[in-house]
């Protein structure tokens, strides 16, 4: 059931006099449902429980823990039902589009719940002692990743689910062994308040405190920004625009205290395609980039929103099919109003100030293709590098591919970047590109798109800014645990004080870094 409240741990809470409404994206029609905007003493309360049960968290087994996160799982499958009809109506994606990222949702607990189990997330190692060495002993050291305490999480626009109240922030966080204090979107309250009460429900079947998760919601900036800066709070989740990150990132740097904001921002993600891949077959390459721009109405943070290919028979061959695609297609709802707007100002923009030629749907709302010359990219690269948050993209004709090198220098922190090409362009000339693109992007894709990410070991989903405030770091993929947890080094500590991850005998059976080399685990649920 919805109430409308704030979930502080275990209890319902509806302080606050200031209430909002949310709408069918499809429709925009009011839907049920009126929800209270949080107050400081309800942001205050939350933060103050998740302190007061870090502990217990924070020493929680790695069995416990990945037991809670199955349990929690088990808890969001039971209520999928009510779940996804609730997001179908908020988030106005198709049913498929929402039964997908459900299972995406309910497959990023399983695995998280397996990594946490496997123990890799405390990275432990052990360098032994030798009191012969000279001409100074060598002390015993051994170190291994501890948690940093309460985390507050922001969900996500995009993606209701799996980047949100339930999503892989949430995730790993509580696999870390953090306490979560989340910030729902307000374009997604209802389901977030489902989700939440699924989440509290799996956490009470664990036997654990309530309090080691909270839902706090507002559409109020001021809140998001309480919970950035309140005392109690060790890190930061963000999925959003360049300016609510930036807004965090300040708030966060200015405490008395700082503390890390990871934040995934904003990206465009360039595709660089060479000729002869174009030669071969423009419309079905023209058809992939359309199934990539329009996936989720082009409300993906991985969007290639920018196209470089060299000018010519070929690059217009490609623009006459992928205007051909376009002008058949339709306009999808977007998840708010608000992004419907930024949308439509974005494609304008483009074409007033910075001279593009528009290839667009007939309905308002649909997918674009911006087409500018060299020069104009020249002029204008900041306004056509920045991201319009949509199905669009920006076509830029350069002179050829050895600009190819020259346009990569130009664009600043991105998520991903594609190269296409034949085999034999890939051999011969697009090497030194490859290079290039190491500067400036956090994942590389050949002959496909950036939509669609893995969970996985070697997934790594950041970039330098503004892609998101922390490239060293991935919001996605199994090493997303190791933002919410720091090493420690023990010392000459007796072996009776030291966690069982450290301890000579490995009670816990995990993986471990051994004098340089990592031993073989031992546990037979491993």
């Amino acid at each position: 059931m919805i109430r409308g409240c704030q979930l502080i741990g275990d209890r319902d809470s509806q302080q606050g006099t200031e209430t909002f409404h949310t709408l069918a994206a499809a429709s925009g029609e009011r839907l049920p449902g009126c929800f209270h905007e949080a107050t400081d003493d309800e942001v205050n309360t939350a933060l103050e429980l998740a302190e007061a049960h870090a502990d217990t968290l924070r020493f929680l087994s790695i069995l416990e823990r990945a037991r809670l996160l199955e349990l929690i799982c088990d808890s969001v499958e039971r209520s999928r039902h009510e779940i996804e009809e609730r997001c179908l109506l908020e988030a106005g994606y198709p049913s498929e589009r929402v039964g997908m990222e459900f299972e995406r949702m309910i497959h990023l607990w399983k695995v998280f719940a397996n990594e946490v189990r496997l123990g890799h997330g405390l990275d432990a190692r052990i360098d032994h002692s030798d009191p012969d060495r000279q001409p100074m002993p060598k002390p015993d050291l051994r170190s291994m990743r501890v948690a940093v305490g309460s985390v507050v999480v922001f969900g996500a626009s995009n993606f209701p689910l799996a980047l949100s109240v339930g999503g892989s922030d949430v995730i790993s966080a509580l696999g870390a062994g953090c306490p979560v204090v989340v910030k729902g979107h307000p374009s997604h309250p209802g389901t977030s308040e489902l989700l939440g009460r699924a989440v509290l429900r799996g956490i009470q079947d664990a036997g654990l405190p309530s309090g080691i998760f909270s839902l706090i919601q507002g559409r109020a900036h001021e809140v998001g920004l309480a919970l950035a800066k309140h005392p109690f709070t060790r890190a930061v989740g963000f999925t959003g625009s360049l300016r609510g990150g930036r807004a965090l990132m300040d708030a966060a740097s200015s405490r008395p205290d700082p503390i890390p904001v990871y934040a995934e921002m904003g990206s465009v993600n360039p595709q660089f395609v060479f000729p002869e891949i174009l030669t071969a077959d423009a419309e079905g390459f023209a058809k992939q980039l359309f199934a990539s721009v329009t996936m989720g109405n082009g409300q993906f943070c991985t969007c290639p929103g920018v196209i470089v290919v060299p000018d010519g028979a070929d690059c217009d061959a490609f623009v006459r099919a992928y205007q051909k695609i376009i002008s058949n297609s339709g306009a999808m709802p977007f998840l708010n109003p608000g992004i419907a707007e930024a949308y439509e100002a974005g494609v304008a923009d483009w074409r007033t100030s910075c001279q593009a030629k528009l290839h667009r749907s007939p309905q308002r709302g649909g997918p674009v293709l911006a087409e500018v010359s060299w020069e104009m990219f020249l002029v204008h690269r900041k306004a056509l590098l920045e991201e319009v948050f949509g199905p669009s993209t920006v076509l830029i004709r350069c002179p050829n591919p050895d600009a190819f090198l020259e346009a990569a220098k130009m664009f600043p922190g991105q998520l991903g970047t594609s190269i296409h090409g034949t085999k034999d362009e890939l051999t011969s000339v697009a090497k030194p590109l490859l290079a290039a693109l190491q500067r400036f992007a956090g994942r590389i894709v050949i002959n496909g798109f950036p939509t669609g990410i893995e969970t996985a070991y070697a997934m790594q989903h950041g970039g330098p800014y503004p892609a998101t405030s922390d490239p060293l770091h991935t919001s996605l993929g199994l090493a997303a645990l190791a933002r919410w947890a720091r090493p420690v080094c023990f010392q000459n500590v007796p072996e009776e004080l030291l966690p069982d991850a450290l301890k000579e005998a490995n009670p816990l059976g995990i993986r471990r870094l051994v004098e340089g080399e990592w031993s073989e685990a031992t546990r037979s649920d491993l």
